[in-house]
């Protein structure tokens, strides 16, 4: 088969690695500018040099056998490494979190910074459109974005699927990116839910990583939720008063600073581990339809390439 595959994260990457396996043409679309997804690294440019940041997903552990065995290929590429700090079964992307994914992505055909808005019936096939998209016919498409994107795109095709993924509901997070001019002085490299913070991590104590001191911290749901649609500027401030608490003390002078909001970051789950309409041609994949996890969103798409047709 010619399969599209819309979304390039981990769902969608695993989906396509299999397929391609399988012997299917595949061509992944994705709205970013690189590898990622909520698994992605922000550089930013300072006077002491480029800082990176996971501003996403922190880490992943590994406890199904078909996911440890990718791990393992993984860890034997060297672009993924432990990090003890979050834990024993704690995996980070070395150098950054998005390094598994960008060597997956390299070996397939992903055409970044493409939008696709609409699915159209094409020769029995389907066509993807959106701006600067080819006009090229598949069998098959997979969509593998979070639950809210997915009913646009949908409905029209697949009604019962968009009625699915309008069930599910992501918990926003509001993330804080700080770099300062010297070592924040507490003893962990992981602050766990403190006051408004879920998490805090010194990003730069991570495995592969360099550079200034850096640490990131991702607020509570709740706080995030409250303050959605508030200015970068205005969160970045009250997310270093809420690491500065968390840590007991003043922190240094910043050399970098900003938040990002990630409208959906902790998905819901469905309880499945993917969907596929062989009628319509038309699959689901990603961390919402079965949990909240890396792991997760790795065994969806995996799973619907085992179940679509020839793979």
């Amino acid at each position: 088969m010619r399969v599209a595959i819309i979304g390039a994260g981990m769902a969608g990457l695993a989906c396509a690695e299999r397929l391609r396996a399988g012997g299917h043409a595949v061509v992944a679309y994705d709205k970013g500018r690189g590898p990622g997804g909520r698994m992605a690294t922000r550089r930013m440019a300072t006077a002491a040099g480029e800082i990176a940041f996971d501003h996403g997903a922190q880490y992943f552990t590994a406890r199904d056998p078909d996911f440890i065995a990718r791990v393992a290929q993984w860890h034997a590429a060297g672009v993924v490494a432990r990090w003890p700090a979050a834990g024993d079964d704690a995996w980070v992307g070395n150098p950054a979190m998005n390094a598994p994914l960008r060597a997956v992505a390299d070996a397939c055909d992903v055409r970044w910074g493409m939008r696709i808005d609409a699915l159209v019936p094409d020769g029995g096939g389907w066509g993807v459109r959106g701006e600067g998209v080819a006009d090229d016919g598949y069998d098959a498409v997979v969509i593998a974005v979070p639950a809210e994107q997915v009913a646009a795109l949908v409905a029209a095709q697949v009604p019962a699927f968009a009625r699915q993924a309008e069930g599910v509901r992501s918990a926003p997070c509001w993330t804080l990116m700080a770099a300062f001019s010297a070592p924040v002085a507490v003893a962990t490299d992981v602050i766990r839910r403190a006051g408004m913070l879920d998490w805090a991590a010194r990003n730069s104590a991570k495995p592969g990583r360099s550079g200034p001191e850096a640490w990131v911290a991702h607020a509570m749901p709740d706080w995030s939720r409250d303050h959605l649609e508030a200015e970068p500027a205005a969160v970045a401030t009250a997310l270093l008063a809420g690491l500065a608490e968390a840590v007991g003390q003043d922190l240094p002078a910043t050399i970098a600073v900003t938040a990002h909001r990630w409208r959906y970051a902790r998905s819901g789950a469905l309880g499945c581990d993917a969907l596929w309409d062989g009628h319509a041609g038309i699959g689901l994949c990603g961390d919402w339809l079965l949990a909240p996890r890396v792991e997760s969103a790795w065994l969806s798409g995996w799973r619907l390439a085992e179940v679509m047709p020839g793979a």
